[in-house]
């Protein structure tokens, strides 16, 4: 026997994974301990913290990988896709889509879910044009540039919604070219919701015929089913398809979110790959298959009435916190429906410690479920003194 051989491990038995070195340990307890200094000042962002999915850990002992369409069966075995396609049915079912006429899966965040969206109505449109507000979340000036789509931005109102006007008579000048139309369900900067019942009225006035309505309803998406009078933003309203996230209300470790179509228009996409054994539907390939795992789960714990509950408490911390503000003399306001909580926007050193987003002259925080009233009154005084300090 060789020296060579005898010194080599036996190469027919998987080698454990060593432990960390110290030196990486020490950095990740020190980034532990930075995050968790964070956490109190989130205000700023639509992202739920109030999870514990620490009962998951198990799964990431396996390689899970949710490659192509949830809904067929794959040769790459070690998937979630019966969870994710519960998870797709609770959507479509607060999503108010017609059974049996929507096909959907589980994304990684809100921008793949435009993506998508845009995707099968430029596939089913090539010559469209898509028409999006100025106050349009950013990705998607970038999806269009991706998808080498036409794009007319049209002029937003002040307070976050689309200017119908100015998209009527965009519109009008065009009626010969399919309108490709992203519309708002809770916007980005103002929480606003676009009316889709009155741009649907728009089309039938101009006579067009031909149209896409893809909603980006990333946040509003999972409150709008919950309150007793919600604005139109679902299938029932007329949307084509519908990208919503699941780790902003639901919440998450990890962006994830839902994409929702017309399964007519899915099928006009669709490829059979048999590397996988299995049609692809989808944007990406590998997909993550931990987070229909989680979305499934919270789903589960918190169920119908606990997350009623949740928007109920998020709403009215939006409301008290509209009060604080008016205690200090600064207006704020919110729409209807929407924890997204305008306000004058402050100094940069307040903006960085409470993580608070900005946008030219306004700013926002957002009542997520697990923002406190007492990091509310916190972060208001901040904003108060800030804004005096400034001459505001």
């Amino acid at each position: 026997m060789s020296l060579l051989h005898t010194e080599c491990p036996d190469l027919g038995v998987p080698e454990a994974m060593p432990p960390l070195p110290p030196a990486a340990s020490a950095r990740l307890a020190a980034f532990a301990e930075k995050i968790e200094r964070l956490t109190p000042t989130f205000i700023g962002y639509p992202c739920s913290q109030d999870y514990d999915h620490t009962n998951l850990a198990h799964f990431l002992k396996y390689s899970l990988n949710n490659v192509g369409d949830p809904f067929a069966d794959s040769i790459y075995r070690e998937n979630t896709f019966e969870f994710e396609r519960d998870v797709v049915a609770f959507f479509q079912r607060h999503l108010r889509a017609p059974d049996g006429e929507t096909w959907g899966y589980v994304t990684g965040g809100g921008t793949e879910g435009n993506l998508y969206g845009l995707f099968l109505a430029r596939e089913l449109y090539p010559d469209g044009v898509v028409y999006y507000s100025e106050h349009t979340h950013y990705s998607v000036a970038k999806i269009v540039r991706v998808l080498g789509a036409r794009s007319i931005m049209i002029r937003g109102q002040d307070n976050g919604e689309v200017d119908y006007d100015d998209l009527y008579e965009t519109l009008k000048l065009r009626r010969d070219v399919p309108p490709i139309l992203m519309v708002n369900v809770g916007n980005t900067m103002h929480g606003a919701v676009d009316s889709i019942p009155r741009i649907r009225e728009m089309l039938k006035d101009l006579a067009i015929t031909r149209f896409y309505i893809h909603a980006d309803a990333a946040l509003s998406g999972m409150i709008l089913p919950f309150v007793s009078d919600p604005q139109p933003f679902g299938f029932d309203a007329g949307i084509d398809s519908i990208a919503v996230s699941g780790h902003k209300f639901i919440g998450a470790p990890m962006p994830c979110g839902v994409a929702l179509a017309r399964r007519r228009n899915v099928d006009r996409v669709a490829r059979s790959v048999e590397y996988v054994g299995c049609m692809d539907t989808t944007i990406a390939g590998s997909r993550n298959a931990l987070s229909p795992l989680i979305l499934w789960s919270a789903i589960e714990r918190w169920g119908e009435d606990g997350l009623r509950r949740r928007v109920e408490r998020a709403l009215a911390t939006a409301d008290y916190a509209i009060e604080r503000f008016k205690e200090y003399g600064i207006e704020a306001w919110r729409h209807r429906n929407s924890v997204t909580v305008v306000f004058p926007r402050p100094g940069g050193e307040v903006i960085r410690r409470w993580q608070i987003a900005p946008s030219r002259d306004i700013a926002h925080i957002i009542t997520m479920p697990h923002v406190t009233h007492e990091m509310v009154d916190l972060a208001i005084a901040d904003v108060a003194n800030s804004i005096a300090a400034s001459g505001g």
